[in-house]
């Protein structure tokens, strides 16, 4: 495989591997076998465990198998909302949406991991991000999306805004499939966020579905 890479900021990004890959609402039986079979074909960069319906302790657990295969693939594992879970398990990062606490507190808390910050549609919350040093920023709703069905809708534009004053990687979330994702990453992301395209998909297996990012 040739690999191709984009400059941002002083960073080279693999466009190899373009998918920050969220997992489905509900861990199911045969899904850490799918997970594995997914990150085997080297398309995700990033893998997000969340779970809002399942208690602290669960996730932990969950946390601990999903560790194991991501590593195995250096694949880096963000945590969504919690920095206690992350620091817990150990995780690569956390993500943080803009009600999920102070983002003071999450760096505080973990220290030399990766934060990431949701901004919607918002150059004002990304500018702020940035100046709190996060190490990528989120824009979306892009489109109509299952997993967050009140998701605020983002505009392309925004992306190409990012794209000439934003020098940390950003990723593109909301309704993302095999025929939109390309018009996001030429307007300016550097990774799109995706899950309900490849974990519940009607017509195609989790590792069918992510081979049609290319």
């Amino acid at each position: 495989m040739v690999r191709k890479f984009r400059k941002r900021g002083s960073g080279l990004i693999n466009l190899n591997r373009l998918v920050y890959l969220i997992s489905p609402n509900k861990i199911y039986k045969d899904f850490y076998e799918d997970l594995n079979k997914v990150l085997k074909t080297k398309k995700v960069k990033f893998f997000q465990l969340r779970l809002k319906k399942d208690s602290k302790k669960k996730i932990i657990f969950i946390g601990r198998k999903i560790k194991k295969i991501t590593k195995k693939y250096d694949v880096k594992f963000i945590i969504n909302d919690s920095a206690s879970i992350a620091k817990k398990i150990n995780a690569d990062g956390c993500h943080v949406g803009q009600n999920d606490g102070s983002l003071t507190s999450v760096k505080q808390s973990l220290k030399n991991k990766i934060i990431g910050v949701t901004c919607h549609n918002s150059k004002k919350l990304a500018l702020r991000a940035i100046k709190n040093k996060v190490q990528y920023v989120a824009f979306g709703s892009f489109y109509k999306s299952k997993l967050k069905t009140n998701a605020k809708k983002a505009e392309l534009k925004v992306l190409k805004w990012a794209k000439k004053n934003i020098k940390k990687p950003v990723v593109a979330i909301g309704g993302i499939n095999d025929k939109n994702y390309k018009k996001l990453i030429n307007a300016g992301a550097n990774y799109i966020a995706i899950s309900t395209f490849i974990w519940d998909n009607p017509a195609l297996k989790p590792d069918q579905a992510i081979k049609k990012f290319i």
